[in-house]
């Protein structure tokens, strides 16, 4: 539930001035409420006892009562005054005064007294006093500044619930006493108890029975605290009626609910004059077993020893009887009391004696009743009667009128106010001097009673209505219903309402049969009703329709008398409502009812109805409206009524037609006629027009076709042209007559057909012969018959297509071209030299062209002539590919010019000319011998490498070449030397230690001679050592002693590997590797184990392929101890090898990797060697060759056809050899033209071509 804030009202309604906030901006001061108790003289004079714990008042002589004093509480404000001393506070004082009589003002007797003083202190003066509240309380208001409440409460919303509590913790187990039930609750809500946090309704019900609108009720908690506003998630309020039993259900639903909800609520129930009212209590206990005399302040505050405020060590209540009560706040700080609720209540039940009133003897009773005009007096006695006094209406003063009338009889002031109404009903109070008494004033409304009631009606319809009501009351308001609608009343509403004394009159001038119904006047003291019926007089028809036949474009009249004649009616034609505009005119005069229509149209025929407004009957007649037979061929549009169509498309010709009845409607082209039934070709009539529809249009459709209509009125005729269009025919396939290098030159000839329409230009397309997607050439329409496509690729076949354009559109393409292939000649040859030079010879050489193309290259043409001649001639009759050519045959002494040219498909290209002319005459020069860089020092191989070695020389003419190995001449069965002009080279295919030594070259020209000396040295892998043993054993070391190997390899040792194995599972692990001495110490050994070693040499090559193991073990043992061991013999695991898996004959696809697999088994381990056609591979970086415990894997990379061929694994021990065979397929080759960009050698793509040949026999 929100929170709720206080709202203060003053008697007259007026809200009071509340403090405001100080400057500092802080929250409004939170509100303590005192009660203090009347004094004695109040009982004297006729009221009741006031309660005084028990202790009566001693009587006292007639007094003044004592004023009731603003009350201050001082706040230090040392920023505003400059100094410590307390500042005044504005505080409200607020009086209640409560009548005992209160049963004058109709309140039911189901609102209990409250069992709290809080409950009794109040902001307004309920608008019914309690019965039970018949004592005189006042109720003092304290705000105190912000610095007065502890932290814990200050700024809490909560607290305010505490404002509102209406029965002390300590009297809610008091039984109370529920008087009968009043005449608007039919149910009150009960009081209940509940835990902290839970939820609870509380429902009260209302009979709408009697009442004309809604009851207004609200809820309050205490005397002042309006629930409404407090609407949120703890608090909800709901409203529900049930139209069946008329019953309003009015629903308070508390959520989740908290201590400081506890307290008393009311119920107030206001309709009209009338007023109920019942109060109920709700217990809010805690979750667990507790004491309710809990302050709800202090179950927000911090939890700390609880002070016993009830008991301090100085009688503080002495101090408090005898301070003012601006100083209580200030009092209960200084001795520690923070429970300021408890401590106002304990001051409420202290007796205070109260000072007399100086001014009045007796005061205004707390309340007055009268009924609405009547008259009330108000009496006061005054003690001095020379004091003047001043009478005050909900704070206005009132001067003397009819209305009020003032007396004076001896001490007392009588006010007399006549004629009470409803605006009498206020707040009024009295000054005499200072002081002031107060009271109110309630008038009661007397309820109006029906005297004579409505009487039924039943009339016809024209006819006036007056229904009479007398109530007792004059000026008394009434309400007019129609079956239970209040009836409107305004200016322009048929009803008219008038009142003459309590005489209420409904009159309805001209009455219709919507008026029929439940007529009823309601008033506050009852309701009386009756029923009217309204009837039609009888129909009379004195004359009816007629049916009438009306040419197309002649006026039209309808004519019908009937009687009444003032009744209204309604013109149908074929059902439909006619409604008047320029052409209709609808007449009604008296008896007389007349339809005119100035010219008829076709749309005008059919069956026309006049009814009568609020008859069943009607009259009836037929109209029929005929008209000769039209073709209007204007509406088409279409010059010459000649309508044109492309071919192709759906044709439907619509023509409007008129004519009535509906002509006959035939189609004609030539003496053919046209049916509905046609496939293709049909013709349609329906409604207002005939169409024609060809559905796909045929250039045969053009000509005329004639329209005849024909019906009872005559006959007409009409013809059409229609003239069909299509786009030309396609033109012949064009000629390509040139070609060159990116563009080609073609021409054609127009259509035979143009489609109807002159052409008006060609598009041109062009493809690849290979591709089927065409390219269209020009986005502008060409108007000649030739072109010339550009920016073509060269070498790549073309196709070339007309298309034909017309108005219509474009025609299909023209059959292809024959391919054609765009070609360039080459660029000239580049870096064209002599090379060399003999008395009949000259030898020049050159570069291929920097530009090729398409085309390709296909060889080259040398061609020279005598200097000072213009004569060339050709000195190759055959082209020849390479780059090279010797001219033969020329004179001794004589100066030629060389040119040479590259030849293509598209022919030669530009020559490339020697610069200075050539003298034929050989020249000499000595040998000389270019050794390369690597081979000026020692060139070493691994045995069963190959060994190729080129080495370049100079020397002219062509020198002589001798090989000496050591001395001695080469056997030509060991080594392959091969000289050419410029180099000589020595080739070993499978190297062998016997071919390591110093080889000596010599190169002679004449008596010119120039040697050099090649060293080759041809390395393999060490043996083992020769002899490892077991020097000693002692504690966890040994130590080994072994001799080089017999054999190094032809290299010198590097270093030597030693592992050891435990006898139990002779898993042998390295101890240490690239060791170079020749006797060792291992250390680390597990005492308990017998271990075995062996040891691997090592050179440039690698490891020794098997190693030398002790033959005797070491055991490690203890100091003191020493097993013997028994001697066994080792098994020999030797075997020479074998292939378990062979290789598998394999297709590849060219660019993709491929593998070939196989496995092995040997010991020692096997050397493995991977063969293409008998020749083994070495070195390649297009194949990667794997071996993984006895599994041999040869990878060859994105393989090509010259990848294909026999390939054999071989494996060689020292046991034997074995090896196994396989065929490799490569699919998808590479072409000439391929190999060539790849820059394959000529020779080898001649080898590759003959291969795939062969291969593609033998399938």
């Amino acid at each position: 539930m929100p929170e709720p804030t206080k709202k203060d009202e003053t008697p007259n309604g007026q809200p009071e001035e509340s403090v405001a906030p100080d400057s500092n901006g802080a929250l409004p001061l939170p509100e303590i409420s005192l009660e203090v108790s009347p004094p004695p003289e109040a009982v004297a004079e006729g009221q009741e006892p006031v309660e005084t714990d028990g202790k009566q008042p001693e009587p006292a002589e007639p007094a003044e009562p004592e004023p009731v004093q603003a009350v201050v509480a001082q706040e230090p404000s040392p920023a505003e005054n400059g100094s410590n001393q307390p500042q005044p506070v504005e505080v409200g004082v607020k009086e209640q005064a409560e009548s005992s009589n209160t049963t004058e003002k109709g309140e039911g007797p189901c609102s209990p007294p409250p069992h709290d003083e809080d409950d009794a202190a109040a902001t307004t003066p309920s608008p019914t006093p309690q019965p039970e509240e018949a004592n005189t309380l006042k109720k003092l208001s304290i705000e105190l500044p912000n610095d007065s409440v502890p932290l814990p409460e200050m700024g809490r919303k909560d607290s305010v619930w505490s404002l509102g509590d209406g029965q002390a913790p300590e009297d809610l187990d008091k039984p109370i006493d529920t008087p009968p039930r009043s005449t608007l609750l039919i149910e009150s809500p009960q009081s209940a108890s509940m835990a902290v946090g839970g939820d609870i309704s509380f429902v009260a019900k209302v009979e709408a029975k009697d009442l004309l609108r809604k009851p207004t009720v609200k809820w309050f908690k205490g005397k002042w605290m309006d629930l409404a506003s407090k609407t949120g998630k703890h608090l909800q309020l709901k409203e529900t009626f049930d139209r069946q039993t008329k019953i309003h259900t009015f629903e308070m639903h508390i959520i989740k609910a908290k201590e400081n909800y506890a307290g008393n609520y009311r119920c107030e129930v206001t309709y009209k004059d009338k007023f109920d009212s019942c109060s109920f209590d709700l217990e809010v206990k805690e979750a667990e077993t507790g004491s309710q005399n809990i302050d709800i302040r202090s179950a927000f505050k911090r939890r700390e020893p609880k002070q016993q405020d009830d008991a301090p060590d100085v009688d503080v209540w002495e101090i408090l009887k005898n301070a003012r009560p601006d100083q209580y706040e200030k009092i209960a700080f200084m001795y520690g009391i923070t429970d300021l609720r408890g401590l106002l209540r304990r001051m409420k039940k202290i007796p205070k004696e109260e000072k007399k009133s100086e001014a009045f003897a007796k005061k205004l009773e707390p309340a007055y009743q009268v009924d609405k005009g009547g008259k009330i007096r108000l009496v006061v006695d005054l003690a001095d009667p020379t004091v003047e006094l001043k009478w005050y209406k909900n704070g206005q003063e009132i001067r003397p009128s009819p209305k009020y009338i003032f007396e004076h009889k001896g001490t007392q002031r009588i006010m007399v106010i006549n004629n009470c109404s409803m605006n009498d009903d206020a707040a009024y109070s009295v000054a005499a001097g200072d002081e002031k008494c107060a009271t109110e004033l309630f008038v009661k409304e007397l309820p109006v009673k029906i005297v004579k009631g409505i009487e039924p009606v039943k009339t016809t319809v024209n006819e006036r209505i007056e229904l009479e009501c007398e109530v007792s009351e004059e000026g008394a308001q009434v309400k007019w219903m129609k079956n239970g609608v209040e009836v409107p009343t305004g200016v322009r509403s048929r009803y008219r309402v008038k009142s003459e004394g309590t005489k209420h009159f409904l009159v309805i001038d001209d009455a219709s049969r919507e008026d029929t119904g439940t007529y009823s006047l309601m008033a506050s003291g009852g309701t009386s009703e009756a029923h009217v019926k309204v009837d039609l007089k009888p129909l009379k028809i004195y004359q009816d329709l007629q049916d009438m036949t009306v040419k197309l474009g002649q006026p039209l009249k309808l004519h019908c008398e009937i009687y009444p004649g003032n009744v209204p009616g309604r013109w149908y034609r074929n059902g439909q409502l006619i409604q008047p505009n320029d052409r209709i005119t609808i007449i009604h005069r008296n008896k007389v009812h007349r339809l005119e229509i100035e010219a008829s149209s076709l749309h005008d025929a059919g069956d026309y109805t006049f009814v009568p407004e609020g008859y069943s009957q009607s009259l009836s007649a037929k109209i029929h409206i005929i008209d000769p037979p039209r073709v209007h061929l204007d509406s088409l549009n279409f010059p010459d009524n000649m309508v044109t169509i492309v071919a192709g498309n759906k044709l439907r010709l619509e023509i409007p037609i008129s004519g009535e009845p509906a002509p006959r409607v035939v189609w004609m082209k030539g003496e053919r006629v046209i049916l509905e039934s046609g496939h293709r070709v049909r013709a349609e009539t329906y409604g207002d027009q005939t169409s024609l529809t060809i559905d796909i249009t045929e250039r045969e459709d053009s000509g005329n076709y004639k329209i005849v209509l024909q019906n009872e009125a005559g006959e007409a005729t009409a013809s059409v042209k229609i003239k069909v269009v299509d786009i030309p025919d396609p033109p012949e396939a064009p000629l390509v007559p040139v070609v060159g290098g990116d563009w080609c030159s073609m021409t054609w000839e127009p259509p035979k057909y143009d489609g109807g329409s002159p052409i008006l230009g060609y598009f041109i397309e062009r493809k690849k012969k290979q591709s089927s997607r065409w390219m269209r050439l020009n986005f502008d329409l060409i108007k000649e018959t030739s072109f010339e496509p550009k920016k073509m690729i060269e070498g790549v076949p073309y196709e070339v297509r007309i298309f034909a354009v017309n108005a219509i559109g474009v025609s299909k393409p023209s059959e292809p071209s024959k391919a054609f292939t765009p070609l360039a000649v080459t660029s000239e040859p580049t870096m064209l030299v002599v090379d060399d030079v003999t008395d009949t010879t000259v030898t020049v050489k050159w570069r291929p062209p920097e530009t090729i193309g398409a085309a390709g290259l296909d060889g080259y043409i040398v061609e020279y002539c005598i200097e000072g001649a213009n004569d060339w001639v050709v000195s190759n009759t055959e082209l020849t590919e390479k780059t090279k050519y010797t001219i033969t045959g020329l004179t001794p002494g004589s100066k030629i010019l060389v040119r040479v040219r590259a030849i293509n498909a598209a022919g030669a290209s530009p020559p490339r000319t020697l610069q200075h002319s050539v003298l034929v005459k050989e020249v000499i020069e000595p040998p000389k011998i270019r050794v390369p860089r690597h081979l000026k020092q020692t060139y070493t191989r691994r045995v069963g490498e190959a060994v190729n070695l080129v080495v370049p020389f100079m020397g002219k003419p062509r020198p002589k070449v001798t090989w000496l190995k050591e001395g001695n001449p080469i056997e030509p069965t060991h080594v392959s030397i091969r000289n050419t002009d410029c180099d000589s080279i020595i080739f070993i295919r499978k190297a062998e230690r016997s071919h390591s030594g110093k080889y000596e070259m010599t190169v002679q020209v004449e008596n010119h001679v120039d040697t050099a000396i090649i060293d080759i040295q041809i390395v393999d892998l060490p043996g083992p050592p020769q002899c490892v043993t077991i020097e000693d054993v002692w504690g966890g070391n040994v130590a080994l002693v072994w001799t080089p190997p017999k054999d190094n390899g032809n290299s010198p040792i590097t270093g030597y590997t030693i592992q050891k194995a435990d006898k139990k599972t002779m898993e042998w692990f390295t101890c240490i590797e690239h060791y170079h001495r020749t006797c060792i110490t291992i250390t680390e050994l597990v005492v308990g184990n017998e271990y075995f070693f062996r040891m691997y040499s090592e050179n440039m090559c690698g490891l020794s392929e098997a190693a030398t193991q002790t033959k005797k073990s070491a055991l490690i043992v203890k100091e003191g101890m020493q097993m013997k061991t028994h001697e066994f013999n080792d098994r020999d695991f030797k075997e020479a090898p074998k292939f378990t898996q062979p290789l598998i004959n394999t297709f590849a696809i060219a660019g993709y990797n491929a593998t070939l697999n196989c496995s092995v088994r040997a010991n020692p381990r096997p050397k493995v060697i991977w063969m293409k056609n008998k020749i083994a591979i070495l070195d390649d970086p297009r194949y990667r060759m794997f071996s993984n415990q006895g599994v041999c894997t040869l990878e060859i990379r994105k393989p090509s056809p010259y990848d294909g061929g026999m390939y054999t694994c071989k494996a060689i021990n020292d046991l034997g050899e074995a090896q196994v065979d396989c065929k490799l397929e490569v699919k998808g080759g590479f072409t000439f033209y391929e190999l060539m960009q790849r820059g394959v050698p000529l020779h080898l793509i001649d080898k590759y071509m003959n291969e795939h040949k062969i291969v593609e026999q033998e399938k």
